[in-house]
């Protein structure tokens, strides 16, 4: 199956790829080899080794050096993001009215030396790494995401992520996301943030507090408010999704460490993640054709 998937992200980033090669190696060979490493949960200096690849596949294969070098170039970087926009219709982006906002940790061990690493709130406690941010839609892939150190700030994260959506309707999020600054900035951007009150049978106090912060209250005393929030459990089911399958976001392996690696891996995952996605959706439709 991992074959399979490399195939159809290695097809993408050809047909995307239209920027001159930097020597002798194209962009989407670079993509290539990385995303056959992290589909096989391994690491480049593995991809880099030709005894790991199928005869068939023909690629031009770097080395580990050229790999490390062109990863952090802007070309490589700008075709793994026009990768991941070559999804968004997946994501049904005009239709999502009810949009929902949370954070997955990904930890690392308490021990590690990786300095962008922090110590935050986890699952189950304390935990060192980082989170995963995302906003999801009605459609299976995030409309947007980011990744930070365990300890940043939620309503920080969810301000950086707001001009990315389109359209308006409703952001969804938990306690932690009740803040007047973010219903302000929400409402910037067409949308009206429900989150419930960080400490429950509390009222407002007598400070002045933003009137979509005041009404966010008010509908989750309503029968439709409660029957909106409900909507909020899927990302759960989500970020599920995205784990729950060969080759999907697993704990962050022992050298996937800095915050630039981690944020191309975990972007690799995603789009794995829809490849499996439309390789599933295809034969569904063949199977019933």
């Amino acid at each position: 199956m991992e074959r399979e998937l490399w195939k159809v992200l290695y097809t993408i980033s050809r047909l995307l790829d239209k920027r001159r090669p930097l020597g002798l190696y194209r962009n989407a060979d670079i993509v290539g080899v990385f995303l056959w490493a992290v589909v096989h949960d391994r690491t480049t200096n593995w991809a880099t080794d030709e005894k790991n690849w199928p005869a068939k596949l023909a690629i031009y294969i770097p080395s580990q050096s050229t790999m490390s070098r062109r990863l952090r170039s802007a070309d490589v970087l700008q075709l793994m993001d026009d990768m991941s926009g070559s999804f968004i219709i997946m994501s049904v982006l005009a239709k999502d009215w009810v949009k929902v906002v949370d954070a997955k940790p990904l930890p690392v061990g308490g021990h590690s030396k990786d300095p962008d690493a922090r110590w935050g709130h986890g699952v189950c406690g304390f935990a060192k790494g980082y989170k995963l941010f995302a906003i999801y839609g009605e459609g299976p892939l995030p409309l947007t995401w980011r990744v930070a150190a365990m300890n940043a700030g939620e309503t920080t994260i969810a301000k950086g992520m707001l001009p990315d959506l389109q359209g308006g309707g409703y952001l969804l999020g938990d306690k932690l996301y009740d803040s007047n600054p973010l219903y302000i900035a929400a409402r910037q951007y067409n949308h009206q943030l429900v989150a419930p009150r960080k400490q429950k049978g509390k009222g407002l106090g007598h400070r002045s507090h933003d009137p979509d912060r005041i009404r966010a209250a008010e509908l989750l005393q309503t029968q439709f408010g409660q029957a909106l929030f409900a909507e909020r459990g899927r990302i759960e089911q989500n970020f599920a999704h995205l784990t729950n399958f060969g080759g999907g976001l697993a704990p962050l392996p022992n050298w996937v460490r800095r915050l630039h690696r981690v944020q191309l891996w975990v972007q690799a995952k995603i789009l794995i993640y829809a490849a499996w996605l439309l390789q599933k959706t295809s034969s569904t439709v063949l199977a019933v054709a």
